[in-house]
């Protein structure tokens, strides 16, 4: 098996005036190195085509992660769609990315605008057979995959974009394409790229767009370990333990908490050098311990990085703080968010006796339900997560 995973990310923009969505992303894990991504785009805007699109990607992306065939998936969705009363016809275009083993991708795509592969920050144009299921023509494409490939999934919501504006025709996929490659090198994650192209489409709109726009982009990079260390252990005993196994760990380390890098410290032979350097108000300084990545206070950063991380799986609106921030926590959510992809937190169940002061909004269960909430906000953005506690 390689070494290889799937960054997976994606962002829509409404059309004006709709509240729902029109298009809709869903990703089904099969196993931790297969999954299977729908990009669905429901006739027309608002309710109908929010009902459309996400029966036709939960339909496909729970029959193709079951295994059963292409042409049962497309006769299936023929056979549950709703029949629109005005139009006559019951529509929903999709996308599908089927990742294998993180080995082999299968694209199969019917008439949303086809996916754009930047391989070597190149376009790269694949072969594509073509099949006709139940009167439908649908492209299909089996690639093998090497470590940088970027897709782009996305609705006829982008490529629309600017039309009789900016464009006479529209935002080309050609031209998309290039946008894209423009920033193919910089390393971006998933989710920063699918906002990045969703944001131009609604600068093109004007930022009202005509249409609902979608992008899923999925980028295959290397596995990429890190490890946290937050509070120190409830019995004294296991310090050396947690630390042994903490320091055993490949990948970068990071600790928070002032009685936690202390205890590293004195494992470590190293002293803390702490700086008075203030980035942000509300999120205290960082310290240096040799021989450790990053060491920051403990439960107001790790509050903090819950509220980025949120915001990251929602609007993706605080990404421009965070991503050029040298605050505690925005070096947290650098190495998180983009750099890691397997996480390891080894979580002290001590209490802090600094917490007990009934005059502060902090306790153990607060401590706890952050190390939880985080993990989950990390799973949904495709990581490995594993927690233990001493």
């Amino acid at each position: 098996m390689n070494n290889l995973c799937a960054d997976i990310g994606y962002k829509s923009i409404n059309h004006v005036g709709e509240q729902l969505c029109g298009d809709h992303v869903d990703i089904v894990e099969q196993s931790e190195t297969s999954s299977v991504v729908v990009l669905a785009d429901g006739l027309g805007s608002g309710v109908k085509a929010s009902i459309l699109s996400t029966l036709t990607s939960k339909i496909i992306s729970t029959m193709m992660a079951q295994g059963l065939s292409l042409e049962e998936c497309v006769s299936t969705i023929a056979a549950t769609l709703p029949i629109c009363s005005v139009r006559g016809v019951a529509y929903s275009t999709f996308t599908i990315v089927h990742i294998i083993e993180n080995e082999t991708v299968e694209l199969i795509q019917y008439d949303n605008p086809h996916v754009i592969m930047i391989r070597d920050c190149e376009n790269f144009e694949y072969p594509k057979s073509e099949l006709n299921i139940d009167g439908k023509k649908i492209y299909k494409s089996v690639i093998k995959l090497r470590e940088n490939d970027i897709f782009i999934a996305m609705s006829d919501g982008c490529p629309h974009a600017g039309i009789g504006t900016a464009f006479n025709f529209g935002w080309k996929r050609e031209d998309i394409a290039d946008f894209m490659t423009t920033v193919a090198h910089v390393g971006y994650t998933a989710k920063t790229l699918s906002t990045m192209l969703v944001d131009e489409c609604n600068r093109l709109y004007g930022n009202r767009p005509g249409d609902d726009a979608t992008a899923c982009v999925i980028r295959i990079r290397k596995r990429e370990p890190m490890n946290l260390l937050f509070g120190p252990p409830s019995n004294r005993d296991d310090c050396d333990r947690m630390m042994s196994l903490f320091f055993s760990k490949e990948g970068k380390h990071i600790i928070c908490g002032g009685t936690t890098s202390s205890i590293a410290s004195k494992y470590l032979g190293k002293p803390i050098k702490a700086t008075l350097n203030f980035e942000m108000s509300d999120v205290p300084p960082i310290a240096e311990i040799e021989g450790v990545d990053l060491v920051t206070e403990g439960v107001i950063t790790i509050n903090k990085v819950l509220e980025f991380a949120k915001d990251a799986l929602a609007e993706n609106k605080q990404y421009e703080h965070w991503s050029v921030k040298h605050d505690g926590a925005s070096m947290i959510c650098r190495l998180l968010f983009e750099e890691a992809t397997d996480i390891n937190f080894y979580v002290g169940r001590a209490v802090n006796p600094a917490h007990q002061n009934p005059d502060l909004p902090i306790n153990f269960n607060i401590k706890m339900n952050l190390v939880e909430e985080l993990s989950d906000c990390l799973k949904k953005m495709g990581k490995r997560i594993k927690v233990s506690y001493f």
